[in-house]
């Protein structure tokens, strides 16, 4: 095959993941290496989801690599939590930086991955009908990537623009428009409460109403940065060491192991203070696992809701009922935005949307909602989405959907059985975190397997089914601790019709999901096949 092109390393994506197993394998390991990745430009995540009001949810400080200490000197930030522009610049930074730039192949999506036994290497196939071979390959495919659109009749009959927040277009301007927008979770809420600024009238259709804490941003003074950049080596310990990877330290105590004044304190000094992952961890240690703690906190924001709202009917259809068992919302002003003439909410399990029509959308009692824009903010397939899409294939030609035909399982959400020699960055049953520090742990582990595989002379790393099916029981027992199973969530893939519900997290935080990693590798790869 004259037209291939033989690599070491072959890496799909670059965003927080790619960039750093790029330099890991190709300037650290020294192994011929190329990323492939299906945008326009490198970030990922950070690329492709430009919508207005686009940023982390984490704060600044902690939502960036800790791997290049002289960059985390060198970089400043002024506001506490980054938005989406400041991202990309940042991570392009990187790139540059580390001269990875001419091993990175843009606008080039990866269509078929399918592993030769007879080589052992794999071939990959891309949209340009290039041929890529390699020893390792690793899918930085991004565990929110893969757009989902629902399918909701007269959809392609709108006569306005429609667009999923996760391709943006570059030239959609929506101020002084009529946008209507489908979708109240992490992204909805953070586009909601910009959009409301800048659209002539806004109208949210929401099907589930949320639990969402203030944010807390605004401008971070140099002072503060200077004693952040002090403080790092002992901020990133315990990032490390911690079990979300947030920045701050989590609760140690049970919240009705407090007086009702207290806890009530707890509450207010943190919704203060601001960010989801605070309030549902950094309050108590049970908000997430015990039934009672879990409808104080929910009960408390619920009583927010009704003080902010001033509409009794919009307050009431804006307040959850159930568990405050979702990913933790954050977000400067979201209720406060029902509060202005020109946004309305619908709320879609009392109007279902009946269809899309040339001029808008139509629910059930009779409303037709004329819109100039119709924004889905409904999120993706995430996690096994991007996998299943593509042409993968690993031993015997077996596709990953038939590995995976009763849910996404992985071993250490790091690789899985049948697939020699690839490895995943945030991979299913991945750990449930701020993902910089949980991609920088991955990175490194993965860098070191192959280094060793490199030392060893190891034609092929594999984990072993038992393996497998040891971690996919641990993840599952470990979830059901938890109250998040008994909520429909994307977390668990409830967001996708048809899709079988599956555990897809590892809920134990990152310091125990680090010493996973760590005791795996010093018992010589334990789970692992070394051929």
């Amino acid at each position: 095959m004259s037209n291939e092109h033989g690599f070491d390393a072959i890496v799909i994506g670059s965003g927080f993941g790619g960039i750093y197993m790029l330099h890991k394998l190709r300037n650290e390991l020294g192994l011929k290496t190329r990323a492939l990745e299906k945008g326009g430009g490198v970030g990922g995540t950070w690329y492709f989801n430009r919508y207005p009001g686009a940023k982390s949810d984490t704060e600044g400080f902690v939502y960036r690599y800790s791997f290049d200490k002289d960059l985390l000197q060198e970089w400043d930030w002024n506001t506490r939590y980054l938005e989406q522009p400041d991202i990309e610049k940042y991570l392009n930074h990187v790139v540059d930086r580390h001269d990875l730039r001419r091993d990175i192949q843009l606008n080039t999506e990866v269509t078929s991955a399918v592993f030769d036994e007879g080589r052992k290497r794999w071939t990959v196939r891309t949209n340009k009908g290039e041929v890529f071979t390699c020893r390792y390959l690793v899918t930085a495919l991004g565990l929110l990537a893969k757009s989902n659109i629902p399918d909701i009749a007269g959809r392609d009959s709108f006569a306005g623009r429609t667009v999923h927040t996760n391709a943006w277009p570059k030239d959609l301007d929506i101020t002084g428009k009529r946008v209507g927008v489908i979708g109240t979770g992490s992204t909805g809420t953070q586009f909601i409460v910009q959009a409301a600024k800048m659209a002539s009238h806004l109208t949210v259709f929401q099907r589930s109403p949320q639990y969402c804490v203030p944010s807390g941003n605004g401008p971070v003074g140099q002072a503060e940065v200077v004693e952040t950049k002090k403080n790092f080596d002992a901020i990133w310990d315990q990032v490390r060491n911690s079990v979300v990877a947030f920045g701050f330290q989590e609760s140690g105590i049970e919240a009705m192991k407090v007086s009702d004044a207290e806890r009530e304190r707890v509450f207010q000094e943190n919704w203060d203070k601001g960010n989801g992952f605070r309030f549902m961890f950094g309050t108590f240690c049970d908000i997430a696992t015990s039934a009672e703690a879990n409808e104080a906190a929910a009960a408390f924001i619920r009583s927010k809701i009704k003080q902010i709202v001033k509409d009794p009917e919009t307050a009431r259809k804006l307040c959850p009922s159930g568990l405050y068992a979702k990913r933790p919302l954050c977000n400067e002003g979201y209720y406060e935005t029902f509060n202005r003439d020109n946004v309305s909410l619908v709320s879609i399990k009392e109007h279902p949307i009946d269809r899309i029509t040339p001029k808008g959308i139509l629910t059930a009692d009779g409303v037709e909602h004329e819109l100039d824009v119709l924004v889905f903010a409904t999120g993706f397939d995430a996690v096994d989405g991007n996998y299943r899409s593509m042409d993968l294939r690993g031993r015997g030609g077996k596709h990953i959907n038939e590995y995976w035909a009763d849910g996404p399982t992985s071993y250490l959400g790091l690789s899985t059985h049948g697939f020699p020699n690839m490895f995943m960055i945030l991979g299913p049953n991945g750990p449930f975190t701020n993902l910089p520090p949980s991609i920088e742990a991955q990175v490194e582990w993965i860098g070191e397997a192959i280094g060793h595989a490199e030392r060893a002379k190891v034609s092929t790393i594999e984990p072993t089914r038992e393996a497998e099916q040891s971690w996919t029981k641990t993840c599952d027992d470990i979830a059901h601790m938890t109250l998040f199973p008994k909520v429909d969530s994307w977390i668990f893939g409830a967001n996708i019709p048809g899709k079988k519900n599956a555990v897809m997290f590892y809920m134990a935080g990152i310091g125990a999901y680090r010493q996973q990693l760590d005791a795996v590798k010093s018992k010589g790869y334990e789970g692992f096949a070394l051929v």
